[in-house]
């Protein structure tokens, strides 16, 4: 078992709760277990591109004194008897800590010591971090507890954590605040001024719905959809659609099984009008995918703007991910190809390949992602192996255009929602999965990192509707 595996099975209670007598081994990127699923390797880049100088050394631990002794001994008891969470373990860690520097990076190496991490693991969870912060000008604590956090639970597969939950639960909650605002102001009215269940009250709801972005056609089917579950349950008073709206919600985000296995390296092909977000999209999916010890490759396959390919590159070196791309103006299935053939050569866990998002006429559109589809499907059986839409939700309904032109053109297999905090629009989100039958994988709630985040359907219809999980008012 690795030492990352072995962390996980203490949250999940599956061994001893003592983190000082983990037993451990350490393994190698190339077992299939690999415990180095949190601890990426060195950032790495085309050989084109510029070097990011001399390594970072690595941060050791400093000659003991009996000052850090009583301090470790402090800690060490504190850990012991902590409740065994990551927030709680980290709360105690940071404990006094203000900025970036060498009582971070000595407190950090002592929570990994103290969970028996091999050394060679813990240097290198620690130096990448300290390499991240270097490249973000990150310096206090508070501009980077988070990411930590963050980075520390997708490392160890902890995002279904209770407090990870909350976490996720509570953004997304503050994203939707405009929007529920505007919904729940109209629902309270329109409860408070129906007692029983008639077809005004149905129609209002309708308005309702449409106000808050869901478009014409999914309102209607919405409404449709509640008053057969009024009718089957037999309900009578308005004060009971509440439930059966959170519920219809939850239902229409349900999302059937399918085959994730794929023959690597997964290629994912990312879509999207100019403007949505996609760059920093992909640089967030790539950061998720390094930090659970994946080779990353970033091809940048729109080429119709310079200036798109230098974004694309400052990210991929942000995140650690291998860049290919090829001078403005090329085109852009040879550079799919030639990424494609290179991340067959080099071992790449994943490859992303950007697109353009001109939408000047349908027909070009189709004919330039198909052809990057098929170079793809001809260098890698299988390939793409997933389409990746990215939609902005402060567009509302043209959310739901983009969405029908770019399946009718290139096929989409799910959808990423961006910029959900702060829109009055969030609304769309129903009507997409409603109109297209297409999952939402992810939603972006912010700039950083860790703002992007694995959509639920049942945490997006409490934070929409402002209930807890008991179902009661959250405001």
């Amino acid at each position: 078992m690795g030492f990352f595996s072995a962390i996980k099975k203490i949250f999940s209670g599956g061994e001893s709760q003592n983190v000082e007598n983990t037993s451990v081994r350490s393994t190698t990127h190339e077992d299939s277990g690999s415990s180095l699923a949190a601890v990426p390797e060195s950032p790495v880049q085309d050989a084109t591109t510029s070097s990011q100088g001399s390594a970072t050394p690595a941060v050791a631990m400093p000659e003991p004194d009996t000052a850090s002794t009583a301090t470790d001994a402090i800690l060490t008891v504190r850990l012991r008897e902590a409740e065994p969470r990551l927030s709680v373990w980290l709360a105690i860690i940071l404990d006094g800590v203000e900025e970036a520097g060498d009582l971070l990076w000595q407190r950090l190496l002592f929570l990994l010591h103290s969970l028996d991490a091999p050394e060679k693991e813990a240097q290198a969870f620690v130096n990448e971090f300290r390499e991240w912060l270097t490249r973000m000008e990150y310096h206090q604590i508070d501009e980077f507890r988070s990411e930590l956090q963050y980075r520390l639970a997708l490392a160890l597969d902890l995002e279904d954590e209770e407090d990870e939950r909350s976490r996720l639960f509570i953004k997304i909650s503050n994203g939707l605040s405009r929007t529920r605002e505007q919904l729940s102001r109209g629902l309270d009215a329109l409860f408070a001024g129906h007692g029983e269940l008639d077809d005004t009250f149905w129609d209002e709801l309708e308005e309702i719905f449409i106000m808050a972005d869901l478009g014409y056609e999914p309102a209607l089917k919405l409404v449709e959809r509640l008053k057969e579950r009024a009718r089957e349950k037999k309900l009578t008073k308005t004060a009971e659609v509440r439930d059966l709206l959170m519920a219809e919600i939850e239902t229409i985000f349900r999302v059937p099984r399918r085959i994730i296995r794929v023959n690597p390296p997964e290629v994912v092909l990312m879509i999207g009008v100019n403007g949505v977000g996609k760059t920093t999209t992909i640089a967030k999916l790539a950061h998720r995918d390094r930090m659970q010890g994946k080779k990353v490759m970033i091809a940048a396959a729109d080429t119709f703007r310079a200036a798109a390919i230098e974004q694309l590159q400052v990210w991929a070196e942000r995140v650690g991910a291998l860049f290919h791309c090829k001078a403005a103006g090329s085109d852009p299935a040879s550079v799919a190809y030639e990424a494609m053939d290179r991340a067959l050569k080099e071992g790449v866990d994943i490859l992303y390949v950007d697109t353009a998002g001109r939408l000047q006429t349908k027909t070009n559109l189709m004919e330039e992602l198909g052809k990057i589809r098929h170079v793809l499907g001809k260098k890698h059986a299988g390939a793409p192996h997933r389409s990746i839409l990215v939609i902005d939700a402060t567009t509302g309904q043209n959310a739901l255009s983009q969405t029908k032109l770019f399946k009718e053109a290139a096929g989409v297999d799910e959808l990423i929602l961006t910029k959900l905090d702060g829109t009055a629009k969030g609304g769309v989100a129903i009507a997409v999965a409603m109109q297209h039958h297409l999952p939402i994988t992810y939603v972006g709630l912010g700039e950083k990192m860790e703002d992007l985040r694995p959509f639920n359907g049942k945490d997006y219809a409490r934070a929409l509707l402002g209930r807890n999980e008991e179902g009661l008012a959250t405001e």
